[in-house]
């Protein structure tokens, strides 16, 4: 989840009979969506001493102090390992996993019925995820071909708020909102919701 640290774990395997001496370069990045590095966050490398069919976990902890400030909107991190065999000609594995990490900051709650011309109030809460505050808070709420730019107060670390929006549909059927979060330390956080409208 974003805004904690992450724990990762890479477990090695010798399927032979004979004794494995392993190293392992690990590193990991910050990436956009394409798969561009943006910032090296992470470069470890380790030594394993692996016996006849044995097995071995390794484990690896990548802090939100070391990620956080470096994070895109696409909050995409690639960690990879280059596992090398020793005094085996070269044999090498290299194994890649791309973390995409996930926001829990917005809960939209709507009112259980929902209809046209009648106001209604939606409960919008929103969360400083990070061990950290943050400041110049805003939140972007679009309905109905309409955008609502909030400013919020400043948030404590860990902290959840909440704001009460109201407004009166004008029409029948699906109806979609969506909030957009964003503050001095990250931006473009999102949450959306599909209202259904009914008749009056």
């Amino acid at each position: 989840v974003f805004g904690k640290d992450i724990n990762l774990v890479l477990v090695l395997n010798n399927l032979s009979s004979d004794r494995k001496s392993i190293r392992v370069d690990m590193s990991a990045s910050t990436i956009l969506y394409t798969r561009r590095a943006v910032a090296e966050i992470l470069k470890a490398a380790t030594a394993v001493e692996l016996g006849p069919k044995q097995g071995k976990h390794i484990r690896v902890k990548i802090p939100y102090t070391h990620y956080g400030k470096y994070l895109t909107t696409d909050k995409r991190i690639q960690v990879t390992a280059l596992c090398e065999v020793m005094r085996s000609h070269g044999l090498k594995l290299l194994v890649e996993k791309t973390i995409i990490l996930e926001d829990t900051n917005i809960i939209i709650k709507v009112p259980r019925r929902v209809v046209v011309n009648r106001a209604v109030s939606l409960e919008i809460s929103y969360a400083n995820p990070l061990p950290e505050p943050v400041s110049r808070c805003v939140l972007l709420v679009t309905l109905m071909n309409q955008q609502v730019k909030i400013n919020l107060a400043r948030l404590a670390p860990r902290e959840r708020s909440k704001i009460y929006f109201e407004f009166t549909p004008r029409r029948a059927g699906p109806l979609q909102l969506q909030v957009d979060f964003s503050c001095d330390k990250f931006s473009h956080v999102k949450g959306f919701v599909t209202i259904a409208v009914a008749p009056a």
